[in-house]
Order: structure tokens, then sequence, then C-alpha cells
């Protein structure tokens, strides 16, 4: 079964190369590097041999944008013969499934290969430092049918308890080994993942920048043929962290995931715990024109001003994607704000913006989805085990027009 995805995904690879050199494919806009010896080496990767398990999580479209017809048509036989991906009725059952790899468009928009814009939305873990329990495969595929939700984050702290780089190897190949649990859980469940290298308390993402390089140089080479990865490189820049100090940080990180994978959609982070999108709109990053600049809320703390910051980065087509969001205040508590939280999901639809709520846990806070002292880390979960902003996501998540 996966020989015969991945031979398809080749063969639809192939076409786009032939097409592109033939002159006759419609334009549209790729990321950085995308030329045709960019082409060209995708599909010598993807020809290598793989193992049956990488083979299983070989992107749906090759990953190189285009709105050829035989592309598509490739594409859609390659999911037609994705086992488990299709419901009764014939309908693919995820976005992924549907719309395979991803890209920003010159509107600064998430587009799949035929140019159709995809808003993405989805639940984070909490550190997976400290709530590794709920990465497993039974919980992601009850997110997936239940909650419909169509992309996880795994949100690892790098500096907190346990955090990736202040603790000793053992930890940090602890870690990795979550990440590959829920990166392969939810690549089998057709879902997006988002690899988070979760900065808080250590504020600037130079701190550990070496460290950071080292780790997404091991996981966009490990992940470089998956569909379904976006690499988030800073998750909160704060205290006093400027934008020439994340844009200095992303000028090397950016280049060592480009390296490995030239195709998935980076996130960064944006001063102010990721709320200053005005300063990217300023000055944003010219060197790779496929990321998205991140921005943060909490309901009950961030209200019209925020969200006329964020009107103003889309009127002038910037990027954006809310990997994280809360209905209560900033630092996670107090009460949940359900008319200021329908507001901004207003904003965001209205836009296509991709949106992820804060957080997978049972930690005794308004943001855990899960009641403190419920210790069932696979679903399905009652109203009673569920903190009120989780049921009020889970109503969202599942009307009908999502």
């Amino acid at each position: 079964m996966y020989g015969l995805r991945r031979m398809v995904a080749l063969l639809a690879a192939m076409s786009v190369l032939v097409i592109s050199l033939a002159g006759c494919g419609q334009q549209t806009k790729e990321p950085s590097g995308n030329n045709k010896d960019d082409i060209k080496e995708a599909i010598v990767i993807m020809a290598e041999e793989k193992t049956e398990e990488e083979s299983l999580s070989v992107a749906d479209d090759a990953k190189a944008p285009s709105e050829t017809e035989n592309k598509s048509e490739a594409i859609e036989e390659n999911n037609k013969n994705e086992k488990g991906t299709e419901e009764a009725d014939g309908e693919l059952k995820t976005k992924y499934d549907k719309h395979g790899a991803l890209h920003v468009n010159n509107k600064g928009k998430l587009c799949d290969h035929n140019g159709e814009v995809v808003a993405l939305h989805g639940y984070s873990t909490h550190g997976i430092n400290l709530y590794d329990e709920y990465i497993n495969r039974q919980f992601l595929e009850y997110m997936r049918d239940e909650w419909k939700i169509d992309i996880i984050r795994l949100a690892m702290y790098t500096s907190e308890q346990n955090g990736y780089c202040v603790s000793g190897d053992e930890n940090k190949a602890h870690l990795m080994d979550v990440i590959d649990r829920g990166v392969k859980a939810a690549t089998e469940l057709g879902l997006y993942v988002i690899i988070d290298w979760h900065i808080l308390s250590d504020s600037n993402p130079n701190i550990y920048a070496d460290q950071a390089i080292d780790f997404f140089d091991t996981v966009s080479k490990k992940y470089s043929s998956y569909g379904n990865i976006i690499y988030e490189i800073c998750n909160e820049p704060n205290s006093g962290c400027s934008w020439d100090d994340i844009r200095s940080y992303s000028e090397r990180v950016i280049p060592v995931i480009r390296k490995n994978d030239p195709y998935s959609v980076i996130l960064v982070g944006t001063p102010n715990w990721s709320q200053r999108l005005d300063e990217a709109v300023a000055r944003p990053i010219t060197t790779d024109d496929n990321i998205m600049y991140v921005l943060h809320f909490y309901a009950d703390t961030h209200r019209d001003d925020l969200r006329n910051i964020c009107q103003n980065a889309l009127n002038n087509n910037l990027p954006i994607f809310v990997s994280e969001f809360g209905t209560c205040a900033a630092d996670g508590n107090g009460g949940h704000n359900e008319a200021e939280a329908d507001k901004w999901i207003e904003l965001l639809d209205n836009n296509d913006i991709s949106y992820v709520m804060w957080n997978i846990s049972n930690k005794n806070e308004t943001s855990a989805m899960i009641m403190p002292g419920c210790d069932n880390t696979t679903g399905p979960y009652d109203d009673s085990q569920l903190r009120e902003p989780a049921k009020w996501y889970k109503n969202k998540l599942t009307r009908t027009d999502n």
C-alpha cells in the first residue's frame, strides 16, 4: 500500500517537473528556492529507498506547489489508496487527506497545491516535558473524530522544568521520542503537526540559538519527506526581546531547515509574547517567503487593541498564524470570556486564519482542556471532565460551517 502511495507521489512530482520545463503550467507562487533544480532534488530524495514506516509519511504532492491537473489527479488517487482515510460515503476524512502539503501564497494565505486557501484548527499540548501522556494515537484519533481538529501542536519547552535546553542527554532523547511518537501518530491519522520550540522564561531565542539550530537540523532531516509538518521556531519572545533579535535568530535557523526541507511552512514568533505583528509588517523577513508570523492572544486580556493590530497586518497581506490562544486571561487563569473570544474567532474565520487553542492537560488552570483530577488520557470525555473553554471550543470546531 505504502509503496503505491510513494510511487504516485513520485509520478506527481515528475509531472510538475515536466510541465514546468515545458512552460505549460499556470503560474503559482512557490516558496523561496523552489526553482527547477529544487524540484529535481525533491524527486531524487523521494526516489531514495525508504523503510515502510517512513513511506507512510511521504507528502501527498512532493511539496512543490502546483496547479496542474495531472498532479491533482495523482494526489487524489494517492489519497484514495491511503488505508483508513476515507469515510464510508467516500469523502476524505481530514484536511490533510484533501489538501496535502501547504504553502504561503503571495496574499499571505495558507494554500494547497491547487491554490485553494486552507485554514487549520486544532489544539496545542501543554509542554510535552510535563504532560507527555496525552501524546498517544488513541487520544489524537478521538480529537480528530469527535472534536474535528485537523492540526496538533507539540509544544516543547526549552528552559522550564525538564526543558530541552536545561536537561541532560537522557531527557533530550526522551523529548525527541515524544515528538516522534506524536508526529507518527498524527501522520497516520491525517493531521497536520506543529513542532514548537517553546521558549518562554528564556525570553530571547538567541539565548539557546545553537541548540535550536541543532534541534531543527535534526527534525527537518528526519521529517523532510513528510507533507504535514510545520516548524515553529520561537514560541513567545518576550521581556525586551526585539524584532531585530528575532530577525537575526530567524536568519540563522531558517536556512538550516531549508537545507533539509525546502518546502514546509515555518512559523516565526513576534515580540511581546507574539503580539507585535505591526513590527513584522514594518520590516518583514525577506530571506524566505514560505513563512508565517505568529499571533497569540488570550481573549480576556487582549481585546480591540490587539485585534486592530491583527487587522492592520491583514490589510498589509502579512501571513498570520495563531499557534496559541485562550479565552481567559494571559496568565492562563481567570474567567472564560466567551464574548471576547467570539469576536476573535469571527475575525480569524472571516480572514481564513488558522488557530490552535492552548492547552491539552489536566493542569489546575482555566486554559487547560481537562479538569484537574481527571486521569483519562485517551478520551472520550463528558462535559463534567472538561473546562468551560474546552466545551466552548469543541462547539466551535464541530459546527457544520467549520
